[in-house]
């Protein structure tokens, strides 16, 4: 099973993405801000396949928590799956390092398909 860490501060959002997730077999850890979502990385151990990570956040931003994450080598090599309403996400993904992107708002069959693509 592919674990999948959420990081949404949008709690409405945040839960139907990991509703659909989770009916698609997905495992789902879920924060609603960087700070939360690297608290729960070091927890588990890096025990993730892939990271779905907001850009604008409180407490600690997508972008913020991106940094932290590929600074720590335990953590650095777990790919993220950008998530964003902004007209330049295509530019921060490449700016971040990040395995992708999906535009919000986000198309369920989009975001599956970006998960397999870049969990496997």
């Amino acid at each position: 099973m592919t674990n999948v860490m959420l990081v949404e501060d949008e709690d409405d959002a945040r839960e139907i993405l990991a509703t659909a997730l989770e009916e698609a077999g997905y495992k789902i850890l879920r924060a609603d801000n960087g700070a939360v979502a690297w608290r729960l990385l070091q927890e588990h151990e890096g025990r993730c396949d892939l990271i779905l990570l907001d850009l604008m956040m409180p407490t600690m931003s997508g972008w913020d928590f991106r940094r932290k994450q590929r600074e720590d080598i335990r953590f650095s090599q777990i790919p993220v799956l950008l998530m964003s309403a902004g007209a330049h996400i295509a530019t921060v993904a490449g700016e971040l390092g990040a395995a992708g992107y999906v535009s919000k708002p986000v198309e369920i069959p989009e975001l599956l398909q970006s998960i397999r693509r870049h969990s496997s």
